[in-house]
């Protein structure tokens, strides 16, 4: 298959606009182009980010003080936004290994933001409408029906009897399985959580990323760990960490006594996007899926086949 995503912008091009010298680290390409230039990260956005919604997240991080990394500008190269932002210390692969992940710090980040008021303007969290785009995926890898069929039938559970105009790709502060009368509190929400966004920064943890920030049900930042935890990808000490740790600091997102009441909706959710994203990037690739996709994908037939249980 051919690519047809737009160019990105050269390194060179994004060091210049860093107005920084030192070393030089590219720390992603993708979709985006992200590089480290000393003491400053640079981040290429794509090129149909909405400019307006993005400077309206930049300007809401600029109030959240100890929760989010706030950024040192925003400027325009040729068709893309590039942001840019304070150098952190991301976490490592030896934190992993050493049972270092912050779970605990990442629950206390989460339950500080969700706290807070929804500022006036900010579009909504981009967070539901992701599964939509993940689903995508398989059609432009071109991966077969049969192998992208539990995939896509665990999607199908998502929404059984929503019309269209009212799902997440239409309405994205929605959970998948709300009705228009029963949508949980509008918080503020971070849109795309998971351990790679959070950074050290002066001896403490900070959220970064808020390219999908904005108002919306919050549990969905809590989705992604909880659907690696019901794919069996993260053990039950690391899954208790992070949630006990976000309800004692007044995590309003979900209840105590029955968080998977919460839960539920955005981990199935989740678990639909990781595997679509796992299973199309395996097939671009031309390799087979590795024991974490397999455990999605797992994952997904066990969404559909109690879906038709409980049917």
């Amino acid at each position: 298959m051919t690519d047809s995503s737009p160019p990105l912008p050269s390194v060179d091009d994004l060091v210049r606009l860093s107005g920084r010298e030192g070393p030089v680290t590219v720390l992603k390409r993708t979709r985006v182009l992200v590089i480290r230039v000393g003491d400053v990260v640079v981040k290429a956005h794509p090129p149909a980010t909405d400019g307006d919604a993005l400077a309206r997240r930049l300007a809401a991080v600029r109030e959240l003080d100890y929760v989010l990394l706030a950024p040192l500008g925003l400027e325009r190269l040729g068709d893309r936004l590039v942001s840019l932002w304070p150098a952190g210390e991301p976490i490592t692969v030896d934190d992993l290994d050493a049972g270092a992940a912050p779970w605990e710090e990442g629950g206390r980040l989460l339950a500080r933001l969700h706290s807070r008021p929804v500022p006036p303007g900010l579009p909504p969290a981009g967070g539901p409408a992701r599964a939509r785009r993940a689903l995508a995926k398989l059609d432009d890898a071109g991966v077969p029906a049969a192998i992208a069929a539990p995939v896509r039938a665990a999607y199908r559970t998502l929404w059984p009897d929503t019309p269209r105009d009212a799902r997440p790709d239409a309405r994205p502060g929605m959970r998948p399985d709300d009705d228009l009368d029963g949508a949980p509190p509008t918080r503020l929400t971070h849109g795309d959580w998971h351990l790679g966004q959070l950074v050290r920064r002066r001896g403490g943890w900070l959220l970064i990323d808020p390219d999908d920030l904005g108002g919306g049900d919050a549990a969905w930042d809590l989705g992604r760990p909880a659907a690696w935890y019901a794919a069996g990808l993260l053990d039950p000490g690391s899954w208790d960490r992070f949630l006990s740790s976000y309800l004692a600091a007044g995590g309003p997102a979900v209840s105590a006594s029955d968080p998977w009441r919460e839960l539920d909706a955005p981990a199935r959710a989740l678990t639909v996007q990781l595997a679509a994203t796992a299973v199309a990037t395996a097939w671009r690739a031309g390799e087979p899926l590795d024991p974490a996709a397999e455990a999605l994908v797992s994952a997904c037939e066990r969404i559909v086949a109690a879906t038709t249980v409980s049917i």
